[in-house]
């Protein structure tokens, strides 16, 4: 699709393309065609919604699809700063580069942020695609640089769920660690006595001995990425669902069975430590009860 600028001079381009295509598109939807770079202003992408456009301006547009505006995350907080939800497994915390195929937590919570662009606007820290549970986002540059020095100063705490294959020899143990990109798959991680400290904590909450499956608490010091799916991989206890570090997986689940469950931090502009929890899915529980037969 493309615009040339008729009647206006220095206006903003989300307002110019919301007066010229309301009747198809809301203004959410617009600004997240811009920070994705489906628009060009003059040949060249732009990726602020604020931008400036004039008079005579060609601006060009390579809409999303449709179905990527389509998505429902549950929020459990929300402020003039930050925004807390429970992810739902299956969707991406934020898209791999700056063309959104498809919807993303970070595209979802556009049109809440302020002065915040790109394919990563409001990502404080994130959760692996299969993964569910609680996530924080930040509503603007101030909220996001307090969040993320909590998160590299190792002071926001989290503590995750996980359904592994195989019982534990110990009920409760720190598994102390170091990770490593796997150079022959970059898309997965190694044990690596080269790799980065990386150190979890895990309690075992129940066991079902019919199926050998174990509920574990984990608690990770660190937060390395995949670093609760390697070390319990390297255990021999993978998590149920996960095929990346299980190539033997064969259980007919339909998702990986890891919850982020509760985040411990402090947020701008409040004295009290805030502690925000997403209830363990109910199928964890039901997994947990069945018996063969």
């Amino acid at each position: 699709m493309i615009l040339r600028v008729k009647t206006v001079d220095d206006i903003r381009l989300d307002v110019y393309l919301l007066k010229q295509l309301s009747d198809k598109y809301n203004r959410s939807y617009i600004k997240k065609n811009i920070v994705s770079g489906r628009v060009k202003v003059n040949g060249k992408v732009v990726l602020k919604a604020g931008y400036k456009i004039h008079l005579s301006d060609i601006i060009q547009i390579n809409v999303i699809k449709d179905s990527v505006q389509l998505i429902d995350i549950p929020i459990i907080f929300e402020n003039e700063d930050v925004i807390v939800v429970n992810k739902p497994t299956g969707i991406l915390s934020h898209s791999k580069g700056p063309i959104l195929e498809e919807s993303t937590v970070s595209s979802w919570a556009l049109e809440k942020l302020t002065c915040l662009t790109g394919n990563r606007a409001g990502i404080v820290h994130r959760l692996d695609r299969p993964t569910s549970g609680v996530m924080i986002l930040a509503k603007n540059i101030n909220a996001l640089n307090f969040l993320q020095k909590q998160f590299s100063t190792r002071k926001a705490k989290k503590v995750y769920y996980a359904i592994v294959h195989g019982i534990p020899k110990e009920l409760e143990a720190i598994i102390d660690i170091p990770i490593a990109r796997n150079i022959t798959n970059p898309k997965s991680f190694i044990v690596s006595k080269n790799g980065k400290t990386a150190q979890t904590k895990y309690k075992v909450i129940k066991t079902n001995h019919t199926k050998q499956l174990t509920l574990l608490r984990l608690m990770p010091f660190t937060g390395r990425t995949h670093q609760l799916r390697v070390h319990l991989s390297y255990l021999n206890l993978p998590i149920l669902g996960d095929t990346l570090y299980n190539k033997n997986e064969k259980s007919a689940v339909s998702r990986m069975y890891l919850h982020a469950y509760s985040l411990e931090i402090n947020i701008p502009n409040n004295l009290k430590r805030k502690k925000f929890v997403a209830k363990l899915p109910d199928e964890f529980n039901s997994i947990m009860n069945e018996k063969d037969g």
